[in-house]
């Protein structure tokens, strides 16, 4: 069990600051979202959609080239940048070099919608994970080659947050535990945050989210919710407000907290049984809006 001492509850949702009246889009947050591959372009538009939505100045979605006009068409407002790919459409390891100058020119990385489980992305994670001063959220496909990668956290470097669903945690847990998995979802959130010194987001009913002293339940959401996507919308999310300024654990309490929220008010819109993923960025707009009404 965890040690409930040192454990702090965390109940407040962090909020964003205010914009400054003379902000300039360089300001508001540079990010980058490295997503997708051939017949899963959507992965890559609806992160970079949701991130936009976000609040982030300036978005650009990294893809393999042969899906980039399809990425680019489905959302004009961010910027695409085409990435080597494989004979399977899926980006190759040959785009690290690539993926490397984009660290530099951005304040966060989104990485892993879509992105299939190969072995060039696999290196592409390994070598990720060993970049200093690197802030990036793993989702996905992403997560589910980073649990294929050995004794991983001993080469981290990079200040991370994993944002798994419960199958995804169960396969970065059985690549780093000799011991049975906890049925508490907080205990093990803590105990994966604790051994890889990530900020953990365990998506489901009650989303957890933790630094391993630090834990977030959320309450916002609906089962409208669950379908293909949305985890796609909340990578979006949080990479915006990391990028925005705001620390890994606060921006994934109130990523999680928003796109809830967002789902809470396209269900009263729409009902829960048609809502889909593009909905819940639409909900954004009103999320957004109640959330700093009184913070402008």
């Amino acid at each position: 069990m965890i040690d409930k001492i040192i454990m702090k509850i965390i109940k407040k949702v962090p909020k964003l600051k205010p914009r400054a009246k003379d902000a300039h889009k360089g300001e508001l947050g540079k990010v980058c979202i490295i997503a997708g591959s051939l017949g899963m372009s959507g992965a890559a538009a609806l992160s970079g959609r949701a991130a936009f939505r976000s609040g982030s100045g300036l978005v650009r979605v990294a893809v393999p080239k042969s899906i980039l006009p399809i990425v680019a068409t489905i959302e004009p407002c961010f910027t695409t940048i085409p990435l080597e790919e494989d004979e399977s459409g899926h980006i190759d390891a040959k785009a690290i070099n690539q993926i490397l100058n984009l660290i530099t020119e951005n304040d966060f990385i989104g990485f892993g919608p879509g992105v299939g489980t190969t072995p060039g992305i696999k290196s592409i994670v390994q070598k990720l994970l060993q970049q200093e001063r690197l802030r990036l959220i793993i989702d996905a496909d992403g997560l589910n080659n980073l649990s294929m990668i050995n004794d991983w956290p001993n080469m981290r470097k990079a200040d991370l947050i994993l944002t798994p669903h419960p199958g995804e945690m169960k396969r970065l847990w059985d690549g780093l535990f000799r011991q049975k998995m906890p049925e508490a979802r907080q205990d093990i959130a803590v105990k994966m945050a604790n051994k890889t010194g990530a900020t953990i987001v365990l998506k489901g009913n009650n989303t957890v989210v933790t630094n391993g002293r630090n834990v977030y339940i959320n309450k916002t959401g609906n089962p409208g919710m669950a379908t293909g996507g949305t985890g796609d919308v909340l990578t979006g999310v949080i990479t915006s407000l990391a990028g925005q300024g705001l620390s890994n654990f606060d921006a994934a309490v109130l990523g999680v907290y928003v796109q809830g929220l967002a789902g809470d008010i396209m269900s009263k819109k729409i009902g829960q049984v048609s809502m889909i993923a593009t909905d819940v960025i639409d909900g954004l707009i009103e999320a957004f809006k109640k959330i700093t009404k009184n913070n402008v």
